[in-house]
């Protein structure tokens, strides 16, 4: 739950840095700095570029944010990563 001083806006993945760190581009053409929330390292959420995210920034300071969620993308999904398991292996 976001508190009073943050501000929740989306943007486009831009860069992976390293440590988790991303750059994102929002509508406006302004980047941030941005980290991923606790949840999305606890479930193994991946991003990548090109990714749109929502993310919380604090009025303070604008040019850091969280992600705290990976919005769904119609592109990403056009070709199915393959399942695990068994069928997969190789023999």
């Amino acid at each position: 739950m976001p508190d009073q001083d943050t501000v929740e806006v989306e943007g486009k993945i831009v860069a992976v840095l390293p440590g988790t760190m991303f750059r994102v581009e929002l509508s406006n053409g302004h980047q941030v700095l941005a980290h991923i929330s606790g949840k999305l390292r606890k479930h193994f959420i991946r991003i990548t570029v090109g990714d749109m995210v929502k993310m919380e920034m604090n009025t303070h300071d604008l040019e850091k944010a969280r992600i705290t969620f990976r919005l769904r993308n119609t592109d990403s999904f056009a070709s199915p990563r393959p399942q695990g398991g068994y069928q997969n292996r190789r023999r």
